[in-house]
């Protein structure tokens, strides 16, 4: 990958970010993500497969619901709209390069500007691209996924493809169009769905059964259209249990995974699972992952992390090992990334207003999932984990418990085996904190 700076330099002062070490002092260096380091089978980068989110990365400006803008970026003061694109597409690959992340994401109206008529939003939205295909061409950077924003402008305050108002649901298609036109062009691994407003926030104005029906028509519709025009990656859904919505039709992974069987698009799309998500729906990050990954719909991963004492989408990056440990556990065991990757779909704090800042921020990460594969691989390569896992199953292994799991006994046969049994059953212990103990060695042996 080359460093690409365009016409003017965004992230003066700091060059390629490098791999120097966990003694390395240096704030503007990995401590562990060494990109060509072999993990298995696979080196580091091949495994991650990370990814900048254009929206937080470059458009976040600190604003929350109690205080005005707190970070600036050098295209804020740009008045004309195009222009400001091309800025933030400069600033944007310059950072991506410098970071050395071969992937990046974006929603349309990030990287261009909106507009109320159709034709204009998609001239905008044409010209940055043909600028970001550029970019690509000339850093070797790709596109891991783009979608549409369809939550943010007030059309779409009742949703999108579930809005009451098929205007707004054709619309809404409109945008998808051009998304996948978009995609199609960049090269994009992935075309992404989050229902941002696709739910209710009163159940008695609203026909939930009609909803969802259209909005699976809406994915089917946009699934034919994708392969029509020969775009060849994956449809991605996202997960969400609330916010904006007070109840998300995309709730949590199971979920989404009963929705796509009963509409027949599981051939097709796999889910987005984004760790702030699942620990709002109430599951651990790992949980969601291992629900999607054992109905064989695991696509890609968001990175970040939540706040436990915060009921809300903090977005925070990622440093707890622990729950990276947990996550490539699952990834590894489901065998890793097909056509997704790790974006991270995180911001800097509101306090944290310097440039340097959003590097720190992504260095972070990055190491924290380095850390977590080092640890999951160790764990696998030992069999620390699957030797106590398998034994507590080993009842069904042989015998009566294999004849259940192979269907050739029946419910009479369950009642007249337990009825021979006559004895109470020993307790069989789960060792957990055992099992504890043993991952907390892999981290800090």
């Amino acid at each position: 990958m080359s460093s690409f700076i365009g016409k003017k330099e965004y992230f003066p002062g700091i060059g390629p970010i490098s791999y120097e070490g966990p003694q390395s002092d240096n704030p503007l260096a990995f401590k562990f993500y060494n990109p060509s380091e072999k993990i298995g089978k696979k080196t580091m980068a091949d495994h991650l497969r990370f990814a900048v989110a254009y929206w937080h990365s470059f458009n976040a400006n600190g604003t929350d619901p109690f205080g005005a803008a707190t970070i600036q970026y050098p295209w804020d003061g740009e008045k004309n709209p195009l222009a400001q694109a091309e800025m933030k597409a400069d600033g944007a690959f310059e950072f991506i390069t410098k970071l050395g992340t071969p992937f990046y994401c974006f929603h349309d109206v990030d990287a261009a500007p909106d507009a109320e008529s159709v034709a204009e939003y998609e001239k905008n939205l044409q010209t940055v691209v043909a600028g970001l295909k550029a970019r690509q061409a000339a850093t070797g950077v790709k596109l891991l996924w783009n979608t549409a924003n369809m939550f943010s402008h007030p059309r779409y305050m009742n949703g999108a493809a579930t809005n009451p108002d098929f205007r707004v649901l054709a619309r809404a298609a409109a945008q998808v169009k051009v998304g996948l036109d978009v995609a199609t062009e960049l090269g994009a691994q992935n075309y992404v769905f989050w229902g941002g407003r696709e739910g209710y926030t009163m159940l008695m104005n609203t026909n939930m059964k009609r909803e969802q029906e259209h909005l699976a028509k809406f994915l089917t519709l946009a699934r034919d259209y994708g392969r029509s025009i020969g775009f060849k990656g994956t449809f991605l859904i996202e997960p969400k249990p609330m916010e904006p919505s007070k109840h998300q039709y995309d709730f949590d992974s199971a979920t989404v995974i009963g929705f796509l069987r009963y509409f027949g698009l599981d051939k097709d799309f796999k889910l987005n699972i984004e760790a702030n998500h699942a620990t709002l729906s109430g599951h651990e990050f790992a949980h969601d992952l291992q629900v999607a990954a054992d109905a064989g719909l695991l696509g890609s991963i968001d990175a970040n992390r939540g706040d436990d004492r915060n009921g809300w989408d903090t977005d925070q990056f990622p440093t707890d090992v622990y729950q990276t440990t947990q996550a490539m556990l699952v990834l590894l065991g489901a065998g890793g990334f097909a056509t997704g990757g790790l974006n991270f779909d995180a911001k800097r704090r509101r306090n944290s207003t310097d440039p340097a800042d959003l590097f720190y921020a992504h260095i972070g990460g990055m190491d924290s999932f380095a850390l977590g594969l080092r640890a999951a691989q160790k764990i696998i390569d030992r069999g620390l984990l699957k030797t106590y896992r398998d034994d507590r199953y080993a009842s069904f292994d042989t015998g009566k418990g294999k004849d259940f799991e192979d269907g050739k006994i029946n419910l009479k046969g369950l009642y007249d085996l337990a009825k021979s049994e006559g004895a109470s059953i020993p307790a069989t212990s789960g060792k957990q904190e055992l099992l504890e103990n043993l991952v907390n060695q892999v981290l800090f042996g």
